[in-house]
Parts: C-alpha cells; sequence; structure tokens
C-alpha cells in the first residue's frame, strides 16, 4: 500500500478525478488549499503583482493506492503535464507506508 499526494491548481480539479479513475484509483479525499510561493528574488520585470508572495487556489488530493497502480497513474500524470501550455503542472509524490490498520 502507498499514500498518494497529489498537488495542483483548483483549475485542475475534473482532470486530477479524471486521471484517478483512469489509473483505478477508486477512493480519495481531497481539500481546497491555498499555495504560496515566495517570489520576492525575481526580477521585479517578471513579478506583475509587486507582491513578494503569491497565493493561489489550490486543491490537495490523497489516497492509499496498491503498488500496481503508481506506475500507471504517474504515467497519465506526465502525459497531462507534457499537453500543459500553462506553467502550473499537476505534482505528485508517492510515500511507502509501512503499516497500517
Amino acid at each position: 500500500m502507498k499514500l498518494l499526494i497529489i498537488t495542483a491548481i483548483s483549475a485542475f480539479e475534473k482532470d486530477i478525478k479524471k486521471i484517478l479513475k483512469q489509473a483505478e484509483v477508486k477512493t480519495f479525499s481531497y481539500k481546497e488549499v491555498k499555495g504560496y510561493k515566495d517570489i520576492s528574488e525575481e526580477a521585479v520585470e517578471n513579478n506583475w503583482f509587486a507582491s513578494e508572495i503569491n497565493e493561489t487556489e489550490s486543491i490537495l488530493f490523497y489516497a492509499f493506492v496498491k503498488k500496481e497502480n503508481v506506475d500507471p497513474l504517474f504515467d497519465l500524470v506526465s502525459s497531462f503535464n507534457s499537453k500543459q501550455e500553462t506553467v502550473s503542472h499537476i505534482h505528485i509524490a508517492v510515500l511507502n507506508i509501512e503499516k497500517s490498520n
């Protein structure tokens, strides 16, 4: 069993749900979250809003998945990200579960 964590901008919510379904992840949880990025070190001309911290409406998914579902899921996310014309992507991580009940 693995713990899957996915973060992305809220606009990708439907896409992520579709990807999870394609990877046969039938049970998951998600929550709206605020994403932050410290851009204080970027050049002023790249920072249109003249703010040091950008806040983004984001979403966090997490699920316990079978080991055999992990690679297909990563492939689907990679495929999705490669087609994006925006800077934003879906971010995915998997953690080993040592013990669960």
